[in-house]
Formats: structure tokens, sequence, C-alpha cells
């Protein structure tokens, strides 16, 4: 018989990770005043001092505000649930990229600033989603996006360079409507979109341009946009701080 799995975490990152999770959840609503030490304690049956640790944990990953002679409490802007089905549709014409307009009816301010457009060689899992040739390249445009003007998730979308050769695509400026748009005036129009979302540590631009606090992960979605015949039109790698984010999918049941 194989020896259980334990948990040898020090006890206050185990204590931070259950109350983590009543604040992820909803358990622990925003701008609750968090219980006393004291009651911590009991409740955890631990010392004040690996309480103060916990506390401090998600302090550090911005779970937590401590108010000077109030009391420490849970962060007031609760995780948000993005549903990226919202965005597959390209935007009427005339009308922003869908997820500015998304941002705008949940009251929030959307915006992008591009860092980099230009022909390269993709990572190797992005070719093969292209379904390029051995050290063929793609149109790259990375990105930011804001809401309320706090980092929300940094964009690499890649496209094949035939689509991308002499239109916006390969312009570093913000395509009005966003690629679905553009894709789909040109003829390739979105038609399916596979998603796979994991979860890591951030990469040093990530931990960077999100702002990621102390040693929260990421979330990662690997996408796959197909036009007619299943042809492959952009594949994108979203990263998004995951203290801040949770996805949301539909899924109608026959």
């Amino acid at each position: 018989m194989p020896e259980p799995h334990t948990d040898k975490r020090p006890l206050a990152e185990r204590i931070a990770a259950e109350i983590r999770k009543q604040i992820m959840n909803g358990e622990w609503e925003p701008g609750r005043k968090v219980p006393t030490n004291e009651e911590l304690r009991g409740q955890f049956q631990t010392s004040n001092v690996t309480i103060q640790r916990a506390l401090q944990i998600l302090k550090d990953e911005k779970f937590l505000e401590g108010q000077t002679g109030v009391g420490v409490f849970v962060r007031a802007e609760k995780a948000q649930t993005l549903v990226p089905a919202h965005y597959i549709a390209p935007a009427e014409p005339g009308q922003p990229y869908r997820w500015l307009t998304e941002a705008t009816k949940r009251q929030q301010r959307g915006k992008y600033r591009m860092l980099k457009v230009g022909e390269v060689v993709p990572p190797v899992e992005v070719a093969r989603a292209l379904q390029l040739e051995e050290g063929g390249t793609a149109m790259l445009r990375s990105r930011i996006g804001f809401l309320n003007d706090q980092p929300a998730e940094l964009v690499h979308s890649y496209y094949p360079i035939e689509l991308a050769r002499g239109n916006r695509l390969g312009d570093r400026r913000l395509i009005p409507g966003g690629s679905p748009a553009l894709l789909a005036e040109m003829g390739y129009p979105a038609r399916s979109q596979d998603d796979a979302v994991a979860a890591r540590p951030a990469t040093t631009q990530e931990y960077e341009e999100l702002e990621i606090p102390r040693d929260v992960p990421v979330l990662e979605i690997f996408r796959i946009v197909y036009s007619d015949e299943d042809k492959p039109i952009e594949v994108t790698l979203l990263t998004k701080p995951s203290h801040r984010f949770k996805m949301g999918y539909h899924v109608e049941i026959s």
C-alpha cells in the first residue's frame, strides 16, 4: 500500500488556503470583517503567531485588507467570473471589440494596450494548432487588457501568416471591432473554438505585467478558433490573475 499523500505545508499556509477558498467561493463576502485572532485560534487550534502569519499571506495576496485601528477585512472586490462565449461573435459594425462592450455592461472601464506585433516562429503547441510546417511563421499580436485601470489579462494571439500580411492584423494599432470582426470581413468567420484551461505559476513577464502578488498562480487559457471547414484562424495564449478571476462556461445538454 502506498503511503497516504499528506499536506506537509506549514500550518499558516494551510490555514491561508482554507480562508482563501472561502473568499473565492463567496462564503466570506466582500467587505466582511475577519474573525478575531482569538476566534481563529479556536477554530484552527493553533497559536496567535501562526494565525498572524496566515493573515499576512492573504494580505500580501490582496485577499485581505488591514485597516489600522479597525481590523482586517475581506477585499471589497469579489472574484469576477468571465464567460469566454460572450466574446466569440464579431462585434456589430462600428462597435468596439466585444470584450470592451461586455466590460461596459458590467459598469467597468475596459481598454487594451498593445505590446508587440510582428512575424515570429511560434511556440510548438501554437504551430501545431495552426497546422504550420516546421519553421513556419505566424503573426503575433501581444497586448494587455485592463479593467478599471487594473491589468486583467495578458494576451498573445497568433494568426496564419497568409491571412495577416498586408492588413490590420500586422498593424500595431488596435483593430476596430477586434480581430473576429476583421477576419469575418476577410471571409473567415469564427465558427467554433476550443479552450484548454490550466493553472500554473506566473512567468516573469506575467508577474510584472499583471501585477501578480506573492506566489498567486495565473489561469492560462489555450484557445484555438476555427472558421469554415475547421480551418484554424487564430490561436491565443491568454493568462489572467487567478485571485481576481474565474472562468465561466455554459453547456447545453440535449
